[in-house]
Formats: C-alpha cells, structure tokens, sequence
C-alpha cells in the first residue's frame, strides 16, 4: 500500500477524524505509533514515520501510544487498495483464520502458497499475516483490560493468549507497564457487572446513523431485533451460550457504543468484531464518495445524507431466511412473516425488553412445517432446502473465502435467484460491490426499464455499487419490492 506522504503529513498536522486508522505514526524520539488524531504534541516531520497499519508499525518496533489508544482506531478497510486475495485473508483472520494451522493452512485455503501471501501482506499492509493477527489479539487485550473489569486471567484467555504467563509478558514488553498499571490509567469506576461489558467502537465520520437505524427498523424482525430511542437491541447465540447486544451512538466521540451482556468471555472477540462489521465501521466515506458523485443522480442524495453505510447482518443463515421470506412481497409483508416464523419455531429467550426468542436454527427450520405461518409451499420449501444444505456442510455462512461460490451453491437451491444472492452477499458477507439489479426499485430511482440498462449504468459505481443501492432505494422513496 503506497501511502501520501504529503496527504498523511497533513492529516496528522489537523488530526483529521477522516483518516483515523487509514495509517498510523510512528515517533521516532519517543518510540510509539499513534493515530492520526493523537492529542499528544506534534512531533516534527522528520521524527515521524508512516505506516499502512498498526502491525507495521509494530514490526518496525514501535509500541502503541497509550494516550490515543491504537486499539480503539476504526480500523484499516480491508478492501482500501488491497487484492481481493488480502481482504479475505483479513476476513478469515478476524474471525480466527490463523488458530488452525497457521499461515499455510490459511493460504492454503484462499487458494495461494505461503510465501505468496506473506509477500502480498508486506506489500499491501507492511506486515505477516501472523504479525497482524498478533497486534489484532494485543490491541483487543488492551481493549478489555481499559474498558472492562474482567480479571485479567479472563482476559488473557478472550483475546487468545493461552495463558496468563504469555499474556503478561507480552503486555509488559509492548507497554513497558503490567496490565494492572494499564488498569489504573484508565481509571475506571464502578463495580463490575456480571457479564455485562461496554465497548466503543469507532468509526470514521461522516456516519449516518439515522440512516442505518431507517434500514434496519423497516426490517427488524419481532421478538429478535428492536429499535427504539435510537438504539438497536437483539438477542443473539454463539457456541451454545445466549445473550444480546444494544448499539447506540456516541456522535461526540466518532463511536458506536455497544453494551454487550453474555456469559462467555472467550467470544468477545468475534462478538465485538461482528458488531463491527454489522455496522460498517471500516468504511472508508471519502473513498465511497468520491466515486459514486459522479453520477449527477446520485449526488443530491450524498448531499443531504452523507456517510450512508450498508447494514450488515448478525447470522448468514438468519438473512438468507430473511431474503427469502422478503421475495416479491413488501419489506412490512417479509417482517410480519419473519415474526411469525421466529414466535412459532424460535427458541424462548428473556433478558432484554422486546426480545423474546432466539433466531431458529437451521436443523429447526429444516424439517419445520412453513406453510403453518402462512408462507407460500414453494417458498417454505426453499427455506427447508437452504436449512438442510447448511446442515449438512454444503453452505457456511462462516470463514467464507470464496464469495462467488457461496453465491453459486445458493443459486442452485430452487427458489434462490441472482437478486436474492446479491442482496446475501451485499448484507451478509459485506461484499461492497454487491448489487442486486433485478430489483424494481432500483429501476425506478433511475427511471430505467430494464435489468441490463441498470448494470451498465452501475459500472461507473464500481467497486461501491452496494452503497449506491442503498441511496437509490431512499431515492425510490418506497418500499422495496424484490
């Protein structure tokens, strides 16, 4: 990744929010790596150094600034000039990729030998893959001992350590301190909550938070999701322990806050991850922006709503469901039959107000009779049938490296077409340049008569055709018809 010397030089001297974690700095006379917007005194510009990421930064062997904290940075996008090679060896490494096997059964995996991987990772992002796995687990570890009062053998454990010996050594050589002198500068008050715990996550401004809340509000499925008091509230399930989350915005601070209760401590890590990724918090507004303006259609819409992100998703499974359920009736139809779904076949879940069930499983729906809630034989059988390939393996929402054959092994199931892979891929896997361009909708913010004039007008969008959808269907100023 080459970076602007002069654009960084700048941002640093303005600590523009705009480029938090899109690089960092390294000091040369006090030996740490800051962000962007670090509050501490300018350094000269010949005492600096540039670095396309936090492990960068490290490898070149400087330690994370403990006052504007690295860890809590929004987070390099990873599709901001990298090969689609590197972004998914990312994706697989945020959610445990190098745990099984190191290095070469991740490229293994993504289809590339070992040596090949490192050398893109050095290239892209001027680290191993092993050292950004590691800066990741350190940077989390910080994280929880400054944000909650998990004793620190649990934490050693949540951000993957193994072992509290390794976990404080590790601390006491990056931060020069133990982690019980790192809990006292974060002067925290209070008594612990049990399994309750606050992060802040933050994000690149702008952030239309109104916007994000609009979208999934219209779509929250009753007894799962609420939205209210602008906050987002749903109940969750991850290795056989429940909980749920509540995200709201701290627009003073660039950060969503997100008040996560659950029982188990070792899925921190992915649950706060996914929360990131639901949300788009590694967007990168300037970049989107700056392409999709030039389309004269586009731009009112920019203007008077920027910083429009695309609304992730909790479970691959939940929304591919959730997309079949929504196939040619409108966004109010989908939901009251998504309720239904989750009242008559979810589990019973009772921790949050307005959240009652748990999303049903897939060996649940797999054999559930469908029709009962009022749902259509053909599309009753498509759930059944996509159920069953996820139980049986042939589908997995989870560590996807390859896209395009997900979204081929979808289509194959009678009743999934190319609007409903898109709008997957688009929500569910965090694919950018998705776009489901059989949607009507779409066709009518542009006053377009078919499909194929629809793609060749989104050719200039690439490769953010999945934010353009989003501002053409506020453009369509109804709702959404697939």
């Amino acid at each position: 990744m080459n970076l602007d010397l002069q654009v960084c030089s700048r941002a640093r001297l303005s600590r523009d929010p705009r480029f938090d974690g899109k690089f960092f700095i390294g000091v040369l006379s006090s030996g740490v790596y800051c962000r962007s917007i670090c509050p501490a005194p300018t350094a000269k510009e010949k005492n600096v150094r540039y670095y396309a990421s936090a492990a960068a930064a490290a490898e070149a062997g400087f330690r994370p600034c403990l006052r504007c904290r690295p860890e809590c940075s929004p987070g390099t996008p990873a599709w901001l000039g990298t090969p689609n090679t590197v972004a998914r060896a990312l994706r697989l490494i945020s959610e445990g990729g190098l745990e099984d096997g190191g290095v070469e059964v991740l490229a293994e995996r993504l289809g590339v030998g070992s040596r090949h991987l490192r050398r893109l990772f050095l290239q892209h992002l001027g680290a191993t893959p092993r050292a950004v796995a590691q800066t990741r687990r350190l940077h989390f570890a910080k994280k929880l001992i400054d944000e909650t009062r998990l004793p620190m053998s649990e934490i050693a454990l949540s951000a993957g350590f193994g072992c509290i010996r390794r976990f404080n050594a590790t601390i006491r050589d990056v931060y020069h301190r133990t982690p019980t002198q790192i809990r006292r500068l974060a002067r925290q008050t209070g008594a612990p909550s049990d399994h309750q715990y606050l992060f802040r996550l933050r994000f690149r401004p702008p952030y239309n938070w109104d916007g994000m809340l609009a979208f999934l509000k219209a779509r929250a499925t009753p007894g799962i999701e609420v939205v209210e008091l602008g906050a987002y509230r749903r109940s969750i399930s991850l290795n056989g322990s429940h909980g749920h989350f509540e995200v709201s915005l701290d627009e003073a601070n660039h950060a969503l806050i997100a008040r996560v209760q659950f029982g188990d401590t070792r899925s921190l890590f992915f649950i706060v991850e996914r929360i990131r990724a639901m949300f788009d918090l590694n967007a990168d507004w300037a970049a989107i922006v700056g392409n999709l303006k030039t389309d004269p259609a586009l731009t009112p819409r920019l203007q008077a709503a920027p910083g429009l992100r695309v609304p992730g998703c909790w479970d691959g499974f939940e929304l591919a469901v959730r997309a079949v359920l929504g196939q040619q009736i409108t966004v109010k139809g989908a939901t009251v039959l998504a309720g239904r779904m989750v009242a008559a076949f979810g589990q019973p879940f009772s921790a949050a107000s307005g959240l009652t069930h748990l999303f049903p499983s897939p060996k649940v729906l797999a054999g559930a009779r469908l029709t009962s809630i009022g749902l259509p034989g053909a599309r009753a059988e498509t759930i059944r049938a996509l159920a069953r390939a996820v139980c049986d393996g042939q589908i997995s929402f989870e560590d996807v490296v390859d896209s395009e054959q997900l979204l081929a092994r979808l289509c194959e199931i009678p009743g999934i077409g190319r609007w409903t892979a898109q709008y997957i891929a688009m929500r569910a896997l965090g694919e950018p340049d998705a776009f489901p361009s059989g949607d009507l909708g779409l066709m009518r913010a542009l006053a377009l008569g078919s499909t194929r004039d629809l793609e060749q007008r989104a050719e200039t969008w690439r490769p953010w055709r999945a934010y353009a959808a989003l501002y053409l269907w506020q453009i369509a100023g109804r709702e959404k018809i697939a």
